[in-house]
């Protein structure tokens, strides 16, 4: 049986918490938040979604560290729970990346996955 809603949870890495705290400077909107999701598509059939957002919806959830909140949906959630979100800088550049326990497989930039 699958976890519920109450106890799935999504958690950021300090460096993370640190790049979305400084692209919310950047854009001034102190309410602003990292949204996470999910959806179709990418080379291995679901692929991640990273937006700054000011609202939290109806089936949401909020995820903090170091005073920076990730929100997250129902639906998503359901494919994330027990992921973290880690920002990397190396040769290749940089990007949000997704350690997610429940993809069987990824594709080589790390930003779709199968489950």
């Amino acid at each position: 049986m699958g976890e519920t809603l109450e106890t799935q949870s999504v958690s950021m890495t300090a460096s993370a918490a640190m790049r979305v705290a400084a692209l919310i400077a950047k854009e001034g909107g102190k309410d602003l938040m990292l949204r996470v999701s999910v959806s179709g598509g990418g080379c291995s059939g679901f692929q991640y979604g990273f937006s700054l957002d000011d609202t939290v919806n109806a089936d949401d959830r909020t995820f903090h560290r170091d005073g920076v909140t990730a929100v997250v949906d129902e639906t998503s959630l359901e494919l994330l729970a027990g992921s973290e979100v880690d920002f990397v800088e190396d040769l290749g550049g940089s990007a949000f990346q997704i350690k997610n326990p429940n993809a069987t497989s990824s594709c080589g930039c790390g930003s779709s996955f199968a489950v």
